[in-house]
């Protein structure tokens, strides 16, 4: 079984990337790859004959623009041949050498096993943040569990259910990629899973650092909607989350361009629709996050 690491950049992070590719390269006993995409800049640059850019085990990918997250990282797997694809952010590392070959035999152990969710920790020694742990109890990272989503740059899939949820949305740009696609790996039978035991180590940083992260985060929230849930599930799930983001931000500086994303989802096509049955619903509710929330 064949490891495949997909590290999408910017270039704007040498000293980092070099250390996500060294992680990646270094895992022991197991077949890996790392496939370096550029998105928008050449990933490598004058330091093609510097290690660990020089290593033939690493592939590189030069894209005109920034296509977003998702398309960058589409256009990774799709330049990959591993059974496996890990997605690596570019200033997030593997500090275990035994990561792959945990990752491997988990994977070979369970053909329903379709995503396994990393544990990110900061390299600070905090505790880390609760939006890195895919669930809605989340006070105790250390707990391995089933989920029905996963962390985009801290994960490993199964190529096989990567297919079969056919790809990231590139539309989305940025933000809620990883529950689309994980909604649909849901829908054609695979599991997810939260495991405490594979590790990242990335910088402590919020979200909101992106300047369309309040647009984007509710725009891509309707289209999520609007692509992959029955329609009375989604009309609950957003008047959910519009209650929520109401009580939540309150400032005016952070409502004014949600609601702007908001009937900006509407408005916009949300690509193809692919309702999850209500069987994979009521499978997600067992699991504790129904999709309502």
């Amino acid at each position: 079984m064949k490891l495949s690491v997909v590290v999408l950049t910017m270039g704007n992070r040498p000293e980092e990337l070099a250390r996500a590719i060294r992680s990646a390269l270094e895992q022991e006993h197991v077949d890996v790859e790392v496939v370096l995409v550029g998105n928008g800049a050449d990933p490598v640059g004058d330091r093609a004959g510097v290690a660990p850019f020089d290593d033939e085990r690493v592939k590189t990918l030069t894209l005109p623009k920034n296509v977003g997250i998702p398309a960058g990282r589409n256009r990774g797997v799709e330049a990959s041949c591993g059974d496996v694809v890990l997605f690596l952010d570019d200033d997030g590392w593997y500090r275990s050498t035994r990561l792959g070959t945990y990752l491997r035999d988990r994977f070979a152990a369970d053909p329903t096993l379709g995503v396994v969710s990393f544990r990110v920790r900061d390299p600070e020694g905090g505790r880390g943040e609760r939006r890195h742990v895919p669930r809605l109890r989340a006070g105790d990272p250390e707990r391995s569990s089933e989920v029905t989503t996963f962390l985009g740059g801290a994960c490993a899939i199964r190529r096989a259910a990567f297919d079969a949820g056919g790809g990231l949305p590139e539309d989305f740009f940025y933000a809620h990629e990883e529950t689309d696609l994980a909604w649909q790996i849901l829908n054609a039978g695979y599991r997810i899973v939260y495991d405490a035991s594979a590790v990242m180590f990335h910088p402590a940083v919020l979200p909101t650092r992106h300047d369309m992260f309040y647009r984007y985060n509710a725009r891509n929230r309707v289209w999520l909607a609007r692509r992959n849930l029955p329609w009375p599930i989604a009309l609950t799930y957003l008047a959910v989350w519009v209650g929520m983001t109401v009580l939540r931000e309150r400032r005016p500086s952070a409502l004014k361009p949600w609601f702007k994303g908001f009937l900006e989802g509407w408005r916009k096509p949300a690509g193809p629709r692919r309702p999850i049955s209500w069987r994979t619903a009521w499978r997600m509710t067992r699991t504790g996050r129904p999709p309502i929330i």
